[in-house]
């Protein structure tokens, strides 16, 4: 990992960060685990100083960084995760929602924060966010209980990044409802696209004009030109003067 090629980008799914990252931590299957994402209390630390302690394939990533942040002593003892750095906090926003598998599995839980600036609850909201990734028990597949008691908390994966209008190449899992829409829609769309091609003559009679245009006093003239032939996509144009627009006609 020491000599990462020009171009490379670690854009791992969130199925790929917990079933494989957050999973072989959990367990300490492999040892080369932290090469990629690398153990950091990130509440040490306010988020502008944490991308250089980022993994090798994240060093050089201007967009996003990945940290294992180990479980707090408070939260262990039963207490509240405590996310406060040394110049702010980091704020949930949102209730945590669920993460599947490509089987349709619950895999884990996401929740998203936001860091603030100065001490709560005055603080100044920033353009740092981070998704906080906790892995479900295995065997756990009621997700009618509470959440917290289903997740291991030895650690959890932590995705910083800032606020940007581009769009990331996450999953998203879309709800039924918004893909019967979208399916209702381009349906609808194609249907349109369908009517206005047949509507559309392939190539306008010769001599025709539109009903409530007048007829061009140069009709007939040796001035008047066609620039659409049969096959082309191009409207005519009635003169070289003058343009009738035909959209009574449609």
């Amino acid at each position: 990992m020491s000599t990462v090629p020009p171009g490379y980008r670690f854009y791992p799914t969130e199925e790929e960060l917990i079933g494989f990252y957050l999973q072989n931590k959990l367990e300490n299957s492999r040892e080369d685990m932290e090469q990629v994402i690398p153990v950091v209390d990130i509440y040490c630390f306010d988020p502008w100083q944490l991308p250089p302690m980022s993994g090798e394939p994240c060093r050089r990533d201007g967009e996003q960084w990945f940290f294992f942040c180990p479980r707090r002593e408070r939260e262990a003892r039963g207490g509240r995760p405590t996310r406060t750095t040394p110049s702010g906090y980091w704020k949930a926003t949102g209730s945590p929602s669920l993460v599947y598998s490509s089987a349709n599995r619950v895999m884990g839980v996401k929740k998203t924060m936001v860091f603030y600036q100065g001490r709560a609850p005055t603080g100044t909201k920033t353009e740092w966010k981070m998704n906080e990734y906790r892995a479900v028990e295995e065997g756990a597949s009621s997700i009618s209980t509470s959440l917290a008691s289903q997740t291991r908390s030895e650690y959890c994966l932590c995705r910083m990044y800032t606020k940007s209008e581009c769009i990331r190449l996450f999953d998203r899992r879309p709800s039924s409802s918004s893909s019967s829409s979208s399916s209702s829609a381009a349906a609808a769309a194609a249907a349109a696209t369908n009517t206005d091609a047949q509507r559309m003559p392939e190539v306008l009679p010769s001599g025709w004009f539109p009903a409530s245009a007048n007829r061009p006093s140069s009709y007939g003239d040796s001035s008047r030109r066609s620039v659409r032939q049969s096959g082309e996509d191009d409207l005519w144009l009635i003169t070289d003067d003058e343009c009738y627009s035909l959209q009574d006609w449609f």
